[in-house]
């Protein structure tokens, strides 16, 4: 039989029946013993591993997990394509895949609550209507049926989700609905629930094994034809898919951090192609990628432009705070204060990554930026140095802002506990809850904090970026941005796109439903042109800024990347693995148009005591880009004391 297993091997092994003679189908989970271990391992069909042992040195399967298997060939064909294009091995790929791949016991089936069926549809507007309409047209299979909904915060886009949805599944198809956050799962989900009933399923990271396991024989029976969840949904088994739909489709937790490092996104319009299915992405703040695509009409945008419920786009207002000392200012200390008066509820947003490390000028927001890439050089403490995490420029840290003069230079840290503390203080009355990972790591966390301040039992809501992907509450008058420029100070060239969108995001929450809503912008870089654009909602204008300064710098969409991070608890042997991998890179015949960038070392250069350094491929045509990288492995040895990770398209490069 051949089977694969959850190890960083590029191949599948041969194993013998179990000792009882069943033979498990394609599909089933098995243990298998695996050197001194047993593991679980999924069956692929017959053994044909030609370099597979003779038959009296095969192991035997020691026992079958399932009596059913959990995928057929079609789903298998979607693994293998994961496989290729994320450069990862098919057992990793299939444990990330399936529900309790990594198990070694069996699981029960659970059939779940049935929640009560659906209030009627809401009414569309015209804009929404032609929307449906012209997305619902049929799709040749193998045909490419993309399509973007673009509309500002609040303009119904989940209603045109929801009906496309309708529609689809009366036609005896299935749909899988993808959100970025665990906390939108919830959310969408009883409102789908009670739409839908028994009809929807749930699939997110945040399950037991056993109720992933449940909903997943749910789906693939076809008892649920609505998928609703996060971005491993999109492999959830469909029983004849007839739409994809991909809601806040820029957000980076769709890509996996860990391998396979997929993107949902790109899994989700390939399964379109071979479906025959159109695939929708949505959101107010697109991806430069995708507004990309828009303009090449590979995808067909249409426009929501105006906002339901009665609510309108808020006010914003940009509060300098150079040389401030608090974090609050006072004008949006005040709006606070109003607004808790007045019966209204608040939103406290900090972006708290891309403080550490990161040189700037307190007095006037300068950031020392690398000659050759346009990114922030990040200050390295030991060495006294500045940094390029691309390409490994270096300079002398700077001891006086050579904007203004200012020896208020460095770094600073602060998170949102420490905003918390402060306006506690400040604020007494206010009731303040905070929503970030420290303090949604227990189950059930996160839906009591939501659950409080939907009923108003919440007065200002303090978080990260969970609040600002796509939370709906329509008691949200006021919006406080603490630090909006941090993200600009990432070494990333996505960080100005980031910035942009977190602003427009965020700001979104605010008069939702009501026509008084407004939005403060704390920023050391009111200049900037992310924060400008953002503020005057001038989103075409950003997408022309920045795709123009994308193309300039060869940098996505107008090129591929991949990512290959040395990781080691040896410094030295880190430096030395990606040293020696950007010098057989540079050996190895390649396309014109693929560069070596690198090595250097990770802007977060140690983790958990390895430490990292990276090289990036560069280049035009992925497939171009894949060869290459495959031949430059295929005679690169790192080293036993160094792990290797790739990264197909990576959205971030910390």
């Amino acid at each position: 039989m051949e089977v694969a297993v959850p190890a960083p091997v590029d191949r599948t092994f041969t194993y013998l029946p179990p000792p009882e003679g069943v033979v498990p189908p394609l599909g089933c989970r098995v243990i298998v013993p695996f050197g001194r271990r047993s593991v679980t391992g999924i069956v692929l069909g017959e053994g044909k591993n030609a370099g597979s042992p003779p038959v009296k040195e095969l192991k035997q399967i020691t026992r079958v997990l399932d009596r059913e298997p959990l995928f057929d060939e079609e789903w298998l064909e979607m693994a293998r394509w994961v496989s290729r294009m994320y450069m990862s091995p098919l057992g990793e790929v299939l444990a990330t895949m399936l529900p309790g791949a990594r198990r070694t016991k069996e699981l029960p089936d659970r059939t779940g609550d049935e929640p009560a069926v659906a209030p009627t549809p809401l009414d569309l507007s015209a804009e929404q209507e032609s929307a449906v309409r012209k997305i619902s047209r049929p799709v040749d299979p193998g045909a490419e049926a993309w399509h973007y909904l673009y509309g500002i915060t609040g303009s119904g886009k989940t209603e045109v989700f929801l009906q496309l949805a309708e529609r689809t599944m009366g036609e005896g198809r299935s749909v899988i609905y993808l959100v970025p956050e665990i906390a939108l799962t919830h959310q969408l989900f009883e409102h789908i629930s009670r739409r839908f009933g028994p009809l929807a399923a749930m699939l997110h990271s945040g399950l037991t094994a056993s109720q992933r396991l449940g909903e997943w024989r749910r789906i693939q029976r076809g008892d649920a034809r609505l998928v609703v969840g996060a971005r491993s949904a999109v492999f959830a088994p469909l029983q004849r898919p007839g739409l994809f739909v991909i809601d806040e489709e820029h957000e980076n937790s769709y890509k996996a951090g860990n391998a396979p490092r997929y993107h949902a996104r790109q899994v989700a319009l390939w399964r379109s192609v071979r479906a025959g299915a159109p695939c929708v992405l949505g959101s107010a703040t697109p991806s430069a990628e995708a507004w990309h695509l828009m303009g090449t009409g590979r995808l067909t945008r249409h426009d929501l432009t105006r906002r339901l419920s009665g609510g309108s786009l808020p006010g914003i207002r940009v509060l300098d705070v150079r040389g401030a000392s608090g974090l609050i200012s006072d004008p949006l200390r005040e709006a606070l204060v109003r607004t808790h008066r007045e019966g209204a509820q608040s939103i406290l947003f900090l972006n708290r990554r891309g403080f550490a490390g990161v040189f700037q000028c307190r007095s006037c927001g300068f950031s020392a930026d690398c000659p050759r890439c346009s990114v922030p050089m990040t200050f390295h403490k030991g060495r006294n140095r500045l940094v390029c995490h691309y390409c490994g420029h270096q300079e002398k840290t700077l001891q006086v802002c050579p904007g203004c003069g200012s020896l208020d230079v460095g770094y600073r840290a602060f998170g949102t506990e420490r905003v918390e503390e402060d306006v506690q203080r400040e604020l007494p009355d206010l009731r303040i809850a905070r929503l970030d990972t420290d303090t949604t790591r227990s189950r059930g966390t996160l839906g009591t904090v939501l659950r409080r301040f939907a009923e108003g039992e919440i007065d200002v809501l303090l978080g990260t970026q969970m609040v600002a992907k796509g939370l709906n509450f329509p008691g949200v008058r006021t919006v406080g941005i603490i630090m909006a420029d941090t993200g600009l100070n990432l070494p990333d060239f996505r960080a100005a796109e980031r910035t942009f969108g977190l602003i427009v995001q965020v700001a979104g929450r605010a008069g939702r439903f009501r026509r008084d809503g407004e939005v403060f912008v704390q920023t050391l870089r009111p200049e900037h042109g992310a924060i400008r654009r953002a503020v005057r909602n001038e989103v075409e204008q950003f997408y022309e800024d920045e795709l123009a300064l994308r193309r300039t710098l060869l940098f996505p969409p107008y090129t591929r990347l991949i990512r290959l991070v040395f990781r080691s608890r040896s410094r030295d042997a880190a430096d030395k693995a990606a040293t020696a991998f950007a010098e057989r890179a540079a050996r190895v015949p390649r396309n014109a148009s693929n560069q070596v960038m690198g090595p250097a070392p990770a802007p977060l250069e140690r983790i958990k005591n390895n430490w990292r350094y990276h090289v990036l491929l560069r280049g035009e045509r992925l497939p171009d880009l894949h060869r290459w990288c495959r031949s430059i492995l295929s005679s690169y040895r790192p080293g036993s004391a160094v792990y290797v990770e790739i990264d197909v398209d990576p959205v971030n490069l910390l």
